[in-house]
């Protein structure tokens, strides 16, 4: 019986070989036409990890990597003893939880809202209005925020000068940064988010809501026991997957909107190691820094993916 059962397992991975032969032989040209691609990858992404070694050295750009002096972990060790670092990595998870949090919740009650329209050329209008944004860049978006936020101007501040209030400097203020932060996320990517659970909306039975329909159940519990239940795995995907931004809180969205001002709520590890590498020279210092949210953030999406796969049965490996 043994002999039976490997000689059958034998035949069986013969066969799958076999296949994968054949399917190759069918598809060569589609994987030659990723060499391109391959190749860049490989000399703009994987080669300059080569640098990460500079986290390890006392670097000296004169020395290079082999003459620069090893130092171990000493940078890893003055990162954790610095407070500043300690308060970069909290003002980094503070955003990031904030972006997730409201990033989820907002694009589910936006695409709630407009499944529920019936005009639709009321629906694909509002839908594009809330779109356009995720097409521009940070640069572009700094530019109109800084302009409409200004307390000297602002639209914004001119409308609340109507109610009583006192200007606000939304990017000058400690108070007030981190909201600002997340709000303008939101306005820039809330529609893209959007599109994303009006497809799994698409994607329920009709006759789910006729069934319910006959039972007597309203609208609001359609939603609540059909709508949301058929959203749940996309719901859970997109959740964990973002557990691997979460000390990623947008460097392009930072820079372009903060100031030395709002440095001790609103500086981030990827605006920090820019300043420390690229403007102050201490290489080896930023790139230790770098390196550690690195390998944090890639934990975190193997747990994401994993989480992905128990619980919304999607797997990527």
């Amino acid at each position: 019986m043994e002999s039976q059962a490997v000689t059958s397992n034998a035949k069986t991975v013969e066969r799958k070989l076999k296949k994968q032969k054949w399917n190759f032989r069918r598809t060569w040209q589609l994987h030659v036409l990723l060499i391109p691609a391959l190749v860049l990858a490989l000399i703009f992404q994987y080669g300059p990890m080569f640098g990460i070694v500079m986290a390890f050295q006392d670097y000296k750009p004169w020395l290079g990597f082999t003459g620069s002096e090893w130092v171990g972990l000493q940078h890893f060790i003055t990162m954790f003893e610095y407070d500043y670092a300690k308060q970069v990595i909290w003002n980094t998870l503070v955003i990031s939880v904030l972006k997730m949090i409201f990033g989820l919740i907002v694009p589910i009650i936006v695409a709630l809202l407009l499944n529920e329209m019936y005009q639709m050329v009321v629906k694909r209008t509002v839908q594009t209005i809330i779109y356009l944004p995720y097409f521009l860049s940070w640069v572009i978006l700094g530019g109109i925020l800084i302009d409409v936020l200004s307390p000297d101007g602002g639209i914004v501040n001119q409308a609340l000068g109507l109610f009583g209030i006192d200007p606000i400097f939304f990017l000058g203020s400690n108070d007030w940064f981190r909201t600002t932060v997340v709000i303008s996320d939101l306005w820039k990517e809330t529609g893209f988010n959007t599109i994303v659970f009006l497809a799994a909306i698409t994607a329920v039975n009709p006759n789910l809501y006729e069934a319910a329909v006959v039972d007597g159940a309203n609208r609001w519990k359609q939603t609540l026991h059909i709508t949301l239940p058929a959203m749940l795995p996309i719901i859970i995907v997109v959740a964990t997957l973002s557990l691997g931004n979460i000390l990623n809180a947008g460097f392009d969205q930072i820079f372009n909107l903060y100031n030395p001002l709002v440095y001790q709520t609103g500086d981030i590890i990827d605006t920090y190691v820019y300043r420390v590498s690229l403007v102050n020279g201490d290489f080896s210092y930023g790139t230790a820094v770098g390196l550690f949210k690195s390998l944090i953030s890639l934990v975190l999406i193997i747990i994401g993916y994993r989480l992905a796969y128990k619980y919304a049965n999607w797997r990527i490996f």
